[in-house]
């Protein structure tokens, strides 16, 4: 059952709407986790109304407040009654040991996966940590419908959003990703946190590459739909990100999917936030709200 020890950290007024920020001791990561979660106007009102969520994934080096404060989804969220919740991107406080090259696993670097070598395995347990505990404890305490939730992210966390999309899509109705690691097979941050976290035997990675597990569907998992913007002037495109690898994956098996090329823009926020519209609105419709 999830914990009922929900620490409100902070709320603020936003669009008609409230955006929180909680803390709460985790059951399946053994430590303090955050998230922040903003509830619509209809949700936050005294009398609340169910409403359906989107769950986003932040990239490495961010947190529970990266999204809420850079991507402006709030506003356009309010209008459509949609509520966001984003989680931390890792478990903090674990004392183990970090790299000295360009990121350190161990401080944002949780690649929503559940580890299964020794030392991460004892606290770096994100899969879970999301689909079992994190959305569960949201909808006991907040009017969140549990029945029509979708999932989104940026760089690792579009990593995280497709490929737990790929593997829960009985939890996830709707999935959209912004300049996604599409085959940490393939590419230097995966192999980098794979072995960390999964050890050397490349053949157990498939099951937690995007691209892999999209081309082992027998038929298109998401028929809505699945929405992909890339930057073109992404510094990170030709080495990390292989969104021609999931775009043929997903034409191999008939899934629908729209990616966007987008000339000029970089990895950053001004990207996300530009096209951040055109996400929500993507899974208004899947999730069939107006807009």
């Amino acid at each position: 059952m999830p914990s009922t020890s929900l620490e409100l950290l902070s709320e603020h007024a936003c669009f008609g709407g409230v955006q929180r920020f909680y803390q709460h001791a985790s059951g399946v990561i053994g430590l303090p986790m955050r998230f922040s979660v903003y509830l619509p106007p209809q949700a936050a009102q005294a009398a609340p109304t169910k409403v359906p969520a989107l769950l986003y994934l932040a990239g490495l080096t961010c947190n529970e407040e990266t999204f809420m404060a850079k991507a402006g989804a709030q506003r356009v969220a309010a209008e459509l009654g949609l509520a966001l919740i984003t989680p931390d991107t890792s478990p903090r406080g674990a004392d183990l040991p970090g790299d000295s090259d360009s990121w350190d696993l161990g401080v944002g670097a949780g690649f929503y996966i559940d580890a299964t070598q020794a030392p991460w395995s004892r606290h770096y347990r994100m899969e879970r940590y999301i689909t079992t505990e994190l959305l569960a404890l949201v909808a006991q305490e907040l009017p969140i419908d549990l029945q029509r939730v979708g999932i989104f992210g940026h760089s690792m966390g579009g990593h995280g959003a497709l490929s737990l999309a790929l593997k829960h899509p009985a939890l996830f109705k709707s999935v959209s990703a912004f300049a996604p690691i599409c085959a940490p097979r393939l590419c230097p941050w995966g192999h980098k946190a794979f072995t960390h976290y999964l050890g050397g035997d490349t053949d157990t990675w498939a099951a937690h590459d995007s691209s892999a597990l999209m081309a082992a569907q027998a038929s298109a998992p998401f028929p809505n739909g699945i929405l992909i913007d890339q930057g073109l002037a992404d510094k990170f495109l030709p080495t990390q990100l292989f969104p021609d690898v999931f775009e043929a994956a997903c034409q191999a098996v008939g899934q629908p999917l729209r990616l966007n090329r987008r000339a000029g823009y970089d990895h950053g926020y001004y990207f996300i936030s530009t096209f951040m519209a055109d996400h929500l609105a993507h899974h208004a419709a899947a999730l069939a709200l107006p807009g």
